[in-house]
């Protein structure tokens, strides 16, 4: 997102009569790991009055993250956030989050009170009750697992976690900038492990960028994914997004994975594609 547009969209919508009251800024963007500039965003809000929402739900996890953290900077600002830690941070599906900033808002907004359920004159403290404070009241509580998870680790294990992800995204991306048989979608270093690239096979390295140029490469990515699966050898995903036709897209989630993984990953894709 960018700021300075943000605010002439406020402006320009209030001109005509609307009443802007909701952002939503992202840290860690599904496709590229990007995160917008979350203190100029707030800054933008708090001006015009209006509810900052942050979805963290990929990029959230960084938080635990010394290294990493700066990059939501701000995110403290926002009046509520999504946060989903059975992503990066490997808790079990499903763990969702949505943190509000105003004690007790999100129950006023949802809660029924029903007498059949929650009673208040338990003899013990009812705030335990956490039914009636669920968006979904009969579902299992998923903040258990994150809970049980944080013991085992510590924030310093989850820390650790992270980092050893985006390690593996630097290497990645590394690796790609010294090849001629790959090109990066973005030249400049992920910000997330999110790391987006195109396979050229060689009868595609000589031509010039064009339509007969793009609409060959398109066909790349879903061909090399079919023979990945039909040989089991590996699976990475695949999409276009805007003007950019199909380009592998590799998310690292498991600190397990190691650089001899990547490695194969790089030569398994390059064999598998050198004859299209």
């Amino acid at each position: 997102m960018i700021p300075a547009d943000l605010e002439s969209s406020i402006v320009a919508a209030k001109e005509k009569g609307l009443v802007p009251f909701y952002v939503n800024a992202t840290a860690g963007t599904t496709v590229y790991g990007a995160f917008d500039p979350l203190n100029a965003i707030a800054d933008i809000c708090h001006r015009h009055t209006l509810w900052m929402h942050v979805d963290a739900a990929w990029g959230g996890g960084l938080l635990m993250s010394d290294r990493h953290r700066m990059k939501l900077q701000g995110i403290e600002r926002a009046w509520s956030v999504t946060w989903n830690p059975h992503k990066m941070m490997g808790v079990p599906l499903q763990c969702s989050a949505i943190l509000i900033k105003k004690r007790g808002l999100l129950q006023g907004c949802n809660e029924i009170g029903a007498t059949y359920l929650f009673q208040t004159d338990k003899h013990y403290d009812v705030n335990y009750d956490t039914g009636d404070k669920s968006i979904q009241c009969g579902r299992h509580q998923d903040v258990f697992k994150l809970w049980l998870m944080w013991k085992a680790k510590g924030s310093q294990g989850f820390g650790s976690q992270v980092n050893k992800c985006l390690e593996n995204a630097e290497y990645l991306y590394v690796q790609l900038q010294r090849r001629t048989d790959f090109e990066l979608v973005f030249k400049h270093k992920p910000e997330h492990s999110n790391v987006c690239f195109w396979y050229l096979p060689p009868s595609l390295r000589g031509l010039q960028p064009g339509p007969d140029r793009d609409m060959r490469l398109h066909q790349v990515a879903p061909r090399i994914k079919g023979r990945m699966m039909e040989k089991g050898s590996l699976l990475i995903g695949y999409q276009p997004l805007g003007d950019k036709v199909n380009f592998f897209r590799c998310v690292f989630s498991n600190p397990a994975t190691q650089q001899e993984d990547i490695d194969f990953l790089l030569e398994e894709i390059a064999q598998l594609g050198e004859d299209l």
